[in-house]
C-alpha cells in the first residue's frame, strides 16, 4: 500500500510559479506510476502529468504542456510538478496518485490517491 501526502499548494499570482511535492509511503514506490490529477469546483476530475516507474517517460495535459513539469526522485519517494507561467485556469484542489500501471493516463488506473493540495490563482 502506498499512502501519499501532496504539499506546496497556496496562492499564487497569474504568471508566477508555484511547486507541489507528493511525498509518498512505502518501499515500492519505485513500482508505481505517478500522476498529478486537478479538480476545480463543478469540474471533473482530470489529468495533469504522468511519470513511469524510472521516470523516463512523463506525459502531460496539452492545457499544461510547457508549463508544467512532473518528475521523480525514487531515493527521496518523491514526486514534484512544477507549476510555470499559471493562470486563472489552472487554479483546482490538486491530488497526487499512484499506478501499479507504467504511465496511467486515466482515474481508473491509480489505485492510491492523496488527499489532495488547493492552489488559488490571483488576476
Amino acid at each position: 500500500q502506498v499512502h501519499l501526502v501532496e504539499s506546496g499548494g497556496g496562492l499564487v499570482q497569474a504568471g508566477g510559479s508555484l511547486r507541489l511535492s507528493c511525498a509518498a509511503s512505502g518501499r515500492a514506490f519505485s513500482t508505481y506510476g505517478m500522476g498529478w490529477f486537478r479538480q476545480a469546483p463543478g469540474k471533473d476530475r482530470e489529468i495533469v502529468a504522468a511519470i513511469s516507474w524510472t521516470g523516463d517517460s512523463t506525459w502531460h495535459a496539452d492545457s499544461v504542456k510547457g508549463r508544467f513539469f512532473i518528475s521523480r526522485d525514487n531515493a527521496m519517494n518523491m514526486v514534484t510538478l512544477q507549476m510555470n507561467s499559471v493562470n486563472p485556469e489552472d487554479a483546482a484542489v490538486y491530488y497526487c496518485a499512484a499506478s501499479r500501471g507504467v504511465l496511467g493516463l486515466h482515474i481508473p488506473e491509480y489505485d492510491y490517491w492523496g488527499k489532495g493540495t488547493l492552489v488559488t490563482v490571483s488576476s
